[in-house]
């Protein structure tokens, strides 16, 4: 059974998953608006929830480093500050 067990496969291995979260939340964070399928809509917006949400409280208490997962600290800055 699959009770409680979050997140899709997509059918790709692991690590092609993380790119792949990561490369779209990038261009989802630049440009507001992307072309994807329904399933990886679904996951990247969990993803980038919990980036933002990471991104906010870390905001507050000043730390650095939090976009880590994006790769571009430039942008997660710039979105929180607008």
């Amino acid at each position: 059974m699959r009770h409680r067990k979050s997140g899709r496969k997509l059918n790709r291995m692991s690590s092609h998953r993380v790119a792949l979260a990561r490369a779209q939340a990038t261009a989802l964070l630049r440009y507001e608006k992307i072309q994807t399928t329904l399933p990886k809509a679904k996951e990247l917006r969990s993803f980038v929830e919990k980036l933002i949400t990471h991104a906010v409280e870390a905001n507050r208490e000043g730390v650095k480093g939090t976009a880590r997962a994006l790769h571009k600290r430039r942008l997660v800055a710039q979105e929180i500050h607008d």
